[in-house]
């Protein structure tokens, strides 16, 4: 026992050496965690708290901040930081705010931002024209894990991904039956393919037509942006491999319409982790307006995509389908279904979870943005004149108002208005109004210019979704770029700026010092999404449900939902869930956050599912995902060849000898150049020395025997003795 004392005490001792000779770690010190492209703007937010659950923690920085070069420890620029309105409380986020601008320093590099008086520092980042390069691949990557029907398996899969093809059972995606007569064999037809649509595995054609718009438009919008290098199956084929994904889902929306041209309008799966494991039946909803028109939209700037690269048997088939699926929606223009509604005259309660239908408005615009589409691949003016005479039934027309909530409308606008044979005027009226909305009021530019919000990606409304709309906005102001609704140079800097405002909030520039992006650790995420509801990483899991818990945790990439103030339980709790058992888990665990908070501090990572409805603020989707990666298209540059992640990644250590991965499941690999001579030690908790070894440059460290917690990795070297902790994950 004396022994487990004295070890304890020598472990806090080194603790403490470490900190006399290395900045400490502060919370308080937010920044992206990737890092910086070098020609945009670079500010640290320093936060103190006043409101939300945080409040009884504070921080005063001191007056003299520096960025620190990591490699070379020269302090290269700095400053003191200068106070947000003036000392004033933002009652979006309840923190007052520093800020620290370094945007000056534009060498590639690695930094950390260090409070000089206080020797605190933020985590380490990178300054480099390739920061978001792996970011962007593996927010793509998700849409692979998301495939329906086809087998994750290595070397496509990460270790601790992998799974058989999903859904192609009896009675499943190749043979599935109508939701209303499932024991009529002769409604069997394939439906397979396509996508995940969010932490639930239906399949929505709605949105599953929208998520292919979508790439179709990142794709067209910065094309050199994508490559075939992205690990997936199709990669190396000579096609940007997110041509190959979108092409995935595009099948599945050729197998859902019928020969008259209509396009079904769900499916709904059974759900099981991991998804393999799903037996139940598939089961299709019927032709419905909304499905079909927005099909022709995706099926039509699909064509123009795919011949731009060579595939024009593919491409004139696109074309052809959209014709058949406008045709028909337009001589149907009423057609309605609604999913998991059990009232007449639909009786589909069960069917699907999210609400596929839209309303007149959302008819009217689907049928706008295929007129749009075809238009141009087409020539024929049928469809521009009917673009001509509606468009102006956008809202954004009818309020001079242009918000992200409407940003497909937005964007489809203002895709016609860049179009070679556009009706002129119209085309003017376009851009005007746009600019206008943009440029006045108090939501947009003003709000940039104004700095409205600390942590520099305003919106107004946080909502269930709310990541998804910081991506929207974002992409808002770069369309002022991508749709030339300004000429001007000054104009297109300062929509660069804004926009890239968002990305850093999704990065870790957020009151919660959070990445939004999941298991990103060995890309150079310090503190991020550790679980989030969804079926296949489902509470519980010992293989998937939280990193650092679970033996893998989630799949990395998945954009989760964000803060959300009206998250609230589920109506039946605290008493009404149908069993003590169900009403005990009511208070399974706290639940302010992310409720009851400021909008900005309204999450929690968790995923505890019902009745605490996890969901509601941590549920991934494709809806808000595509948004990320156009947006974050805009700022990647894939000719720049990034040196390998694991020399860029401390974890908290200080020094020579770096550590990855972070959660650990087997390996730990300590990387140090090839002549650094050093000595390690793995301490427990208890202070006990469980391994102790000399090395030379980099070496492996076998985990596989340590049971799962946290330890502490004492490096002596040249530099000193510093510590890092790591995690061996179950």
């Amino acid at each position: 026992m004396k022994r487990l004392f004295s070890l304890f005490f020598l472990a806090v001792a080194m603790f403490l050496q470490a900190f006399a000779q290395n900045a400490s770690h502060s919370t308080y010190i937010i920044v992206d965690q990737f890092g910086y492209l070098p020609d945009m703007p670079k500010i640290a937010v320093l936060k103190d708290p006043q409101t939300g659950f945080d409040a009884n923690m504070s921080f005063s920085p001191g007056s003299n901040y520096a960025l620190v070069n990591k490699a070379t420890g020269n302090q290269v620029f700095s400053s003191a930081p200068v106070a947000w309105k003036g000392g004033a409380t933002d009652p979006s986020s309840g923190d007052k705010v520093w800020w620290f601008d370094f945007s000056e320093v534009n060498e590639t590099g690695d930094y950390y931002v260090l409070d000089v008086e206080q020797n605190l520092r933020s985590g380490s980042f990178r300054i480099s024209p390739g920061v978001y390069n792996k970011v962007l691949k593996h927010a793509m990557r998700t849409f692979f894990y998301q495939r329906v029907g086809f087998a994750k398996e290595e070397p496509y899969a990460e270790k601790g991904w992998t799974d058989g093809a999903s859904h192609l059972g009896p009675l499943q995606d190749r043979n599935a039956r109508i939701y209303n007569d499932r024991h009529n064999a002769e409604t069997e037809r394939d439906v397979s393919g396509g996508w995940y649509d969010a932490g639930d595995y239906n399949k929505y054609t709605n949105w599953n037509a929208n998520y292919v718009t979508g790439m179709m438009l990142a794709y067209l919008e910065r094309p050199e942006a994508w490559t075939d290098d992205y690990n997936i199956p199709e990669s190396g084929n000579g096609i940007p491999d997110i041509l190959d994904e979108a092409k995935w889902g595009i099948k599945h929306m050729m197998r859902m319409q019928n020969e008259d041209g209509s396009v079904l309008s769900i499916v709904g799966l059974s759900h099981a982790s991991p998804p393999s494991a799903a037996t139940g039946p598939s089961l299709y909803g019927p032709p419905n307006t909304s499905a079909t028109m927005n099909t022709a939209a995706a099926f039509a700037i699909s064509s123009k995509v795919y011949l731009l690269i060579g595939m024009e048997t593919f491409a004139d088939d696109l074309k052809e389908r959209a014709i058949r699926a406008y045709n028909w929606a337009v001589d149907n223009p009423n057609v309605l279904f609604r999913n998991n509604d059990a009232s007449a005259p639909y009786h589909s309660g069960g069917l699907g979870a999210g609400q596929q239908e839209v309303d007149d408005y959302g008819r009217m615009t689907a049928r706008l943005r295929a007129a749009v589409f075809l238009f141009e691949v087409t020539g024929d003016a049928r469809y521009r004149d009917h673009f001509d005479a509606n468009y102006r039934q956008v809202n954004m027309f009818e309020w001079n108002f242009a918000f992200p909530f409407q940003s497909d409308n937005q964007d489809m606008v203002l895709y016609y208005a860049n179009l070679e044979d556009a009706t002129p005027a119209v085309a003017t009226d376009i851009k005007n109004v746009y600019r206008n909305a943009m440029l006045n009021g108090s939501e947009n530019f003003p709000a940039i210019n104004n700095k409205t919000d600390p942590y520099m990606a305003h919106i107004k409304d946080y909502t269930w979704g709310s990541n998804g709309i910081k991506c929207r906005k974002g992409s808002m102001f770069y369309n002022m770029i991508l749709y030339n609704v300004t000429d001007q140079k000054q104009d297109h800097d300062q929509a660069r700026k804004a926009a890239i405002g968002y990305i850093n909030y999704i990065h870790g520039v957020n009151p919660l010092n959070f990445v939004y992006l999941s298991n990103m650790y060995q890309y150079g995420a310090k503190n991020g999404v550790n679980e989030f509801y969804h079926t296949w990483f489902a509470d519980g899991s010992p293989l998937w449900d939280r990193v650092g818990e679970s033996e893998y945790g989630p799949a990395p990439g998945f954009l989760v939902g964000g803060p959300n103030p009206s998250y609230d339980w589920d109506w039946c709790c605290p008493s009404n869930c149908g069993s003590a058992a169900n009403n005990a888990r009511c208070f399974s665990e706290e639940i302010s956050p992310p409720k009851n908070q400021p909008d900005q501090k309204s999450y929690k990572d968790f995923n505890t599912s019902w009745p605490l409805n996890s969901w509601e603020v941590t549920e991934n989707s494709l809806g808000y995902q595509i948004p990320y990666i156009r947006l974050l298209a805009q700022f990647v540059d894939p000719t720049f060849e990034e040196p390998p992640v694991s020399v860029r990644l401390p974890d908290l250590a200080e020094g020579r000898v770096h550590i990855y991965p972070n959660p650990v499941h087997t390996t730990l690999y300590l990387h140090a150049p090839k002549d650094q001579n050093y000595r390690f030690q793995v301490i427990d908790s208890a202070g006990k020395v469980l391994m102790e070894s000399s090395a030379k440059g980099n070496h492996e460290l076998n985990t596989s025997h340590l049971a799962p917690g946290s330890y502490l990795l004492v490096i002596d070297d040249q530099h000193g003795r510093y510590t890092s902790k790591f995690v061996r994950a179950r």
